[in-house]
């Protein structure tokens, strides 16, 4: 595929789709963006179309209609799907992994087997079908280790992990895996898993099926509640880079856990295509694969792209054209923070429709990312329960958390939350 001006169609409408389009508006390869079905935010960037993301029919319509050269899949859940197999066969270039590829975050059972297979570091576990939870607490209860962690197999929004600090927290996990709607869909299995002690952390990959490059790697705070407590959410905000990571570690996490995954997926006859998330535990023992995410990760993807000097649709041409072994990442050498404004009440209950101001007045240097917007006769209103991304930057991770939020306290809805320590563990490992 020649690098000539491309049209291109980005699905998603989020924070993540948002700083996506943001980048891929920057390139001087692109004709025209269209986002579908984008937000407010996008809108700015390019040319928002009312498509459904799981209509994918609608998609390969529009695709047609409007000379699309390459559609960029934001979300999880049409990869998973099967959007990029369902496109492919109409000729349509598709940057995102296929179904079978997208297992890796779509099946928690398959990874932690393929893991297994390829000698990949990760936790204990063992798998039980829906019909065999009572088998699962039994194994628990002979295992006797706590804290325990309990996945449901599918997607669950990031809400289907528990760690369980007893057998009695385990049993009524279980039953919350069976009675919850949401997540009776995702876990018609469960994964047990034994319970890594270290920190998170996560690498970010792109990929052509064969060569596969390292974009950056960032720390989320994926718990509602500062010091990482209360319910798990899709993410609070997110920094990079961590130190948790040096060059001697990412050597060692490119060695022994990306080139055996990206081999180990050309063995399994799905090579992996697009942006590999891979979440990991720095352990005493060294990194481990928490999980695989098949998509940038949201809101890593919010600081990792503005970070990046290389030109977005470059790399995902060079892709599509399988020559990304011609290809070297660059990065500045900048700290972001990206802080996120909720609605009080998420990952719960929460209100929309209140009305959000202040915006105007961020600073030139921070940038705003929307993720659960709506315009309604000219006024900004809130959407979702993440609603806004305000990401800092700074020579120092300190400089880049105070510019977030001296950017926050600038913007205004109603029942507005947000944490206040994105980023302080980060500042704290560097001192150690």
């Amino acid at each position: 595929m020649s690098l000539n001006q491309k049209n291109i169609l980005l699905i998603g409408s989020g924070g993540r789709e948002h700083s996506m389009a943001w980048k891929l508006a920057q390139s001087e390869k692109l004709d025209t963006l269209y986002i579908a079905p984008g937000n407010p935010g996008t809108a700015e960037c390019g040319i928002n179309a009312d498509i459904a993301i799981d209509d994918f029919q609608k998609v390969l319509d529009f695709v047609q209609e409007n000379n699309i050269d390459i559609v960029v899949v934001g979300p999880e859940a049409p990869l998973v799907n099967g959007i990029t197999d369902f496109l492919e066969r109409e000729g349509v270039t598709v940057f995102g992994p296929s179904s079978k590829a997208a297992k890796l975050e779509g099946s928690k059972a398959f990874a932690k087997a393929f893991m297994e297979k390829y000698d990949i570091p990760t936790a204990g576990f063992k798998s039980f079908p829906a019909d065999r939870f009572d088998d699962a607490l039994d194994y628990i209860r002979e295992k006797n280790t706590y804290p325990v962690v309990l996945k449901a197999d599918g997607l669950a929004g990031g809400k289907g992990v528990f760690i369980c600090d007893n057998i009695r927290e385990a049993e009524r996990r279980l039953v919350q895996m069976e009675q919850n709607k949401q997540l009776k869909k995702a876990a018609g299995e469960i994964v047990v898993e034994e319970f890594m002690k270290g920190e998170e952390a996560s690498v970010f990959v792109i990929s052509d099926g064969h060569t596969a490059l390292t974009l950056h790697n960032a720390q989320d705070h994926k718990r509602i509640g500062e010091g990482d407590t209360g319910l798990n959410t899709g993410g609070m905000g997110a920094y990079c880079p961590t130190p948790l990571i040096s060059e001697e570690m990412l050597e060692v996490i490119d060695r022994s856990i990306v080139s055996p995954t990206i081999t180990g997926m050309q063995v399994n006859e799905s090579p992996y295509n697009g942006i590999l998330y891979i979440g990991l535990m720095i352990t005493e023992e060294g990194p481990k694969v928490v999980e695989y995410n098949c998509r940038f990760g949201d809101p890593e993807c919010q600081v990792i792209l503005p970070s990046l000097n290389n030109d977005l649709l470059e790399l995902i041409v060079a892709t599509a054209d399988q020559n990304l072994d011609e290809i070297s990442i660059q990065t500045d050498d900048d700290y972001r923070c990206c802080v996120v404004m909720a609605s009080s009440g998420y990952p719960v209950q929460y209100e929309k429709g209140k009305k959000i101001s202040g915006i105007e007045s961020v600073d030139d240097q921070a940038l705003l990312f929307h993720a659960g917007t709506v315009l309604e006769n000219g006024e900004l209103l809130t959407n979702g329960g993440r609603v806004l991304n305000v990401v800092g930057r700074g020579a120092s991770l300190e400089e880049a958390i105070n510019h977030a939020y001296e950017n926050v306290h600038r913007i205004h809805f109603e029942n507005a939350y947000f944490r206040n320590d994105i980023g302080a563990k980060g500042i704290k490992y560097k001192d150690q």
